[in-house]
């Protein structure tokens, strides 16, 4: 009888704890870039910030591992934005045991589902690939040769989706609220700010995702906030600044110019949200202009199509610049010779033109996707240009090109580099350090501790301490499934 006392008892003092409790586990984009994902648990509710796939290759085996938070005891996910490392293990968690709702702004909710959708197919495809190639050359690879995911579980994860307004504060439970402010990173991006309520207390907890640039075309300005009591933060270009913006259609102008000249393509690997639009804008410039020649200019991508008419439908993202545009009857994302790509005909099609064009397809990393085939047609054609406008993460294909590999892997064979390779930093879409910097210096006070993650060790590092030495904040760089506890 006292044991069993003594277990509820024990019991009743946990449950106390866990609602009076403030806490955070970091079980992605800790000292590396991808897979964002954070437990946040308070007054007794469990909320994951993000939900994101693994893209470093030394870390894709945390895809295929188990939820590190059993599913089932999470009462909510909220996504900050649509990328794939952030949302991109969301059916996963779903087809695990997760049963609560999917929170996001109305803009990140439709590109989610289109995300979602175009992930589980590639997965469906790559790995019927592997299976095949594999069989071919009598061996195995290093991960299962089945999706991560399939467009089912996919399909059984969108109803989940549940769409939030910015600005207006989000009811969790228990004295728990979140509310969305526009971020600038993509359409749809969000800041996410907790306010905890108890015992006559309150905590303010700020999640970044992450932040854009000021300035960039099409998106409003990230928001500044001027009070939290923990911030965490993204520290993807925390050791360096991208350099100046408004050089970046004269750059593109001219390697497209150049490029064109010499009698290649341009190949550019992109992000299906956000840079191809943003690259769409300036190329509809630069040939309105007569900047560059009128040559085919191919948007290779259902998924990048697709978001390109989500773009257009979610007009309550656009900043004042581009509203001047429409109002004066121009379509910014539209051109005479832009050709969108739907099917596999039609992509496959590009690569048998025989005069120049641009071919923008994702994936921006090069990691999957249709961006493989053109790299197969055009890397080893010296007069071809391939162009990177997006980060790069360590052990991506992409990255490799990048850093100069005079022979890449794809598609099972070793194909030499000769093409020219560019890139161009203002593109990012995350704000570099002296924007973080502009981000953070909005606050009147600092907060009682900043956590920075989303970046590489020397990125965080870095960020860390000009952040002390220049602002006198308290920061820490968690490790993966580290836990603080916010007092």
């Amino acid at each position: 009888m006292m044991a069993a006392a003594a277990g509820r008892a024990a019991a009743w003092f946990h449950d106390l704890e866990r609602i009076f409790l403030v806490k955070i586990q970091f079980l992605g984009a800790n000292r590396q870039v991808t897979g964002s994902r954070y437990l946040f648990e308070a007054g007794g509710v469990r909320v994951l910030v993000d939900c994101g796939m693994f893209q470093e290759r030394e870390h894709l085996d945390r895809n295929w591992e188990p939820s590190p938070v059993p599913p089932r005891e999470i009462d909510a996910v909220v996504l900050t934005h649509a990328h794939l490392d952030h949302c991109g293990l969301v059916p996963r968690l779903v087809r695990e045991g997760f049963r609560g709702p999917v929170y996001a702004t109305g803009a990140s909710v439709d590109l989610v589902e289109i995300v979602l959708r175009d992930s589980a197919q590639i997965q469906e495809e790559d790995a019927a690939y592997k299976q095949k190639r594999h069989r071919q050359e009598g061996r195995r690879g290093p991960h299962p040769e089945i999706p991560l995911y399939t467009v089912k579980d996919a399909q059984r994860a969108l109803p989940h989706l549940q769409k939030v307004d910015y600005g207006k504060p989000l009811d969790l439970g228990r004295g728990v609220r979140a509310t969305f402010h526009d971020a600038g990173h993509i359409l749809g991006s969000a800041n996410v700010e907790f306010q905890v309520d108890s015992n006559g207390s309150s905590r303010r907890v700020l999640f970044s995702g992450d932040v854009g640039q000021w300035g960039k075309p099409i998106l409003r300005d990230p928001t500044l906030f001027t009070e939290a009591d923990y911030v965490i933060m993204e520290s993807t270009y925390g050791d360096r600044d991208h350099g100046a913006r408004e050089d970046v259609e004269t750059q593109l102008g001219e390697i497209a110019r150049q490029t064109i000249d010499a009698g290649g393509n341009l190949v550019v690997p992109t992000f299906a949200i956000e840079r191809a639009q943003e690259l769409v804008y300036h190329l509809s410039r630069l040939m309105e202009a007569k900047a560059i020649p009128r040559v085919p200019v191919f948007l290779d991508s259902p998924m990048a199509v697709e978001a390109t008419e989500v773009f257009e439908r979610h007009r309550e993202c656009y900043d004042d610049e581009t509203w001047e545009l429409i109002r004066s009857g121009r379509q910014p994302l539209r051109f005479p010779g832009l050709k969108l790509c739907r099917s596999v005909e039609e992509s496959k099609a590009i690569n048998d033109l025989r005069e120049p064009a641009i071919i923008m397809a994702p994936s921006g990393m090069c990691t999957a996707g249709r961006i493989k085939h053109h790299l197969v047609h055009n890397v080893a054609r010296p007069e071809c240009t391939i162009l990177f406008v997006g980060y790069q993460v360590r052990g991506a294909l992409g990255r490799q090109i990048l850093e100069g590999n005079r022979e890449v892997r794809i598609h099972g064979r070793m194909l030499p580099v000769r093409a020219r390779i560019a890139e161009i930093h203002g593109f990012s879409g995350h704000a570099d350090r002296s924007a973080l910097m502009r981000w953070l210096g909005a606050f009147r006070t600092p907060a009682r501790r900043l956590f920075l993650t989303h970046g590489e060790p020397e990125a965080c590092d870095a960020l860390a301490g000009h952040v002390q030495a220049n602002l006198g904040w308290p920061v820490s760089v968690p490790e993966y499934q580290e836990e603080a506890e916010l007092a």
